[in-house]
């Protein structure tokens, strides 16, 4: 590993102790009152500096001073929109892209990132696996769901339990598709019969309903593995 490497990941990990360790929620709601008139924002940007300064050796202070005034505009920006998972997300993609600037300055250069750009656009794994983790996302679950219409419609309620399903499905093949591109197939087992024990203990089984339940897990599991295969 190289040292820009460790640099980074100091820094992210310096942004995770102050962003959710150190930051108690009394601070966050007072930031939520106040916007930018409350000191406890601009205390947490210094403690969120000073400790990536602290972690990466007390060198390149400049990437401590972005990182103060950066961390706190965001912050103060993100108490003004509605506590929502888009904006928490949305506020931990902008730190991270700020950390990943302050990498890109000190470690890189121009060069290094054409270089790096004709790496990616000629990497036939990359693109293979990239291709299949969108497939199995979604577009899978689409492609499921018009399979298994035929039990669904016979359900009371149909569209809450396909809601419901399409997260866990999607979250099911993810899991799944990694399994078996690092040939953990043990787990995989582990991870079905898991989920099969929830599903037995569960007091309102119907037997259409269980259809519909094995015959989506089954189509899910086989959509995940093969793409798997495929992209070995």
């Amino acid at each position: 590993m190289t040292a820009g490497s460790i640099w980074l990941i100091k820094i992210i990990l310096a942004h995770l102790i102050t962003d959710f360790i150190l930051q108690p929620k009394n601070w966050v709601d007072q930031r939520i009152a106040k916007h930018f008139a409350s000191p406890l924002l601009y205390l947490h940007g210094v403690i969120t500096a000073l400790l990536a300064f602290a972690i990466t050796g007390f060198q390149n202070w400049m990437v401590a001073m972005v990182i103060l005034v950066t961390h706190i505009l965001i912050d103060g920006w993100k108490s003004y929109r509605k506590q929502t998972t888009l904006y928490f997300l949305m506020d931990q993609l902008l730190h991270l892209l700020v950390l990943m600037g302050c990498w890109y300055a000190v470690f890189l250069s121009g060069e290094h990132l054409i270089e790096l750009i004709k790496q990616i656009s000629v990497n036939p794994l990359l693109w293979k696996t990239c291709t299949a983790f969108v497939f199995i996302t979604t577009p899978a679950g689409i492609l499921i769901g018009q399979l298994t219409k035929e039990w669904r419609n016979k359900l009371p309620e149909p569209e809450g339990l396909a809601n419901a399903g399409k997260w866990i499905g999607i979250l099911e093949r993810i899991i799944i598709f990694i399994f078996v591109l690092c040939n953990q197939y043990p787990a995989i087992a582990l991870l079905v019969a898991a989920k099969g024990i929830i599903r037995f203990n569960e007091k309102d089984r119907q037997e259409i309903k269980t259809e519909y339940l094995v015959i989506g897990t089954l189509m899910s599991i086989c959509v995940a593995i093969v793409a798997a295969q495929l992209v070995k």
